[in-house]
């Protein structure tokens, strides 16, 4: 029960206090729901204009299972075409499914975007137990081809990566191009 206006005060409160507090880049992150990305991006767009700066602005979708849509039923090209707009300086994908999943995804998005793309993947699919069984080198070996096809820009690791995770992640990325 909340309004668009009350999403961006909150969100315009939170830049403020982000900027205050030192941010070099603002991240819209983790958004199932169009509508509130759209109230952050416009938050920031508001206070980019108030302020007179210019901060990257990156944003990150989550498709939430196989069908390869966000949680409000968009497809990862429908995101992007609501809020290439604002014109970000990186648009990707996160959470939610292992790389091995989102590979379709990160195809058809990076076939798209007209700015950076990034990904950053679970270690796998959680477990019955809710973690996650995918190790350092599986979770990489699964994001190889992202970056043998010059998808990515930017890569990373989500729920159930740690640092050897992301450790695998560059070393594999380090023989690539972006």
């Amino acid at each position: 029960n909340v309004t668009f206006d009350e999403l961006v005060d909150t969100y315009f409160e939170q830049i403020v206090g982000l900027m205050d507090g030192g941010a070099d880049i603002l991240m819209v992150e983790t958004i199932f729901d169009t509508l509130n990305a759209k109230a952050a991006l416009y938050a920031i767009g508001e206070y980019l204009e108030f302020s007179g700066l210019d901060i990257p602005v990156f944003v990150s979708g989550t498709l939430v299972d196989q069908s390869g849509r966000t949680l409000s039923g968009q497809t990862g090209e429908a995101f992007y075409a609501s809020i290439r707009h604002a014109k970000p300086m990186c648009v990707g994908l996160n959470c939610a499914l292992g790389a091995e999943h989102m590979t379709p995804f990160v195809d058809k998005l990076s076939k798209c975007v007209e700015c950076f793309m990034h990904v950053y993947s679970n270690a796998g699919l959680p477990n019955a137990m809710g973690g996650y069984d995918e190790t350092p080198e599986d979770m990489a070996g699964h994001n190889k081809i992202f970056f043998e096809n010059g998808w990515l820009n930017m890569v990373g690791g989500c729920c159930g990566s740690t640092p050897p995770h992301i450790k695998a992640l560059r070393e594999l990325s380090a023989n690539y191009k972006p």
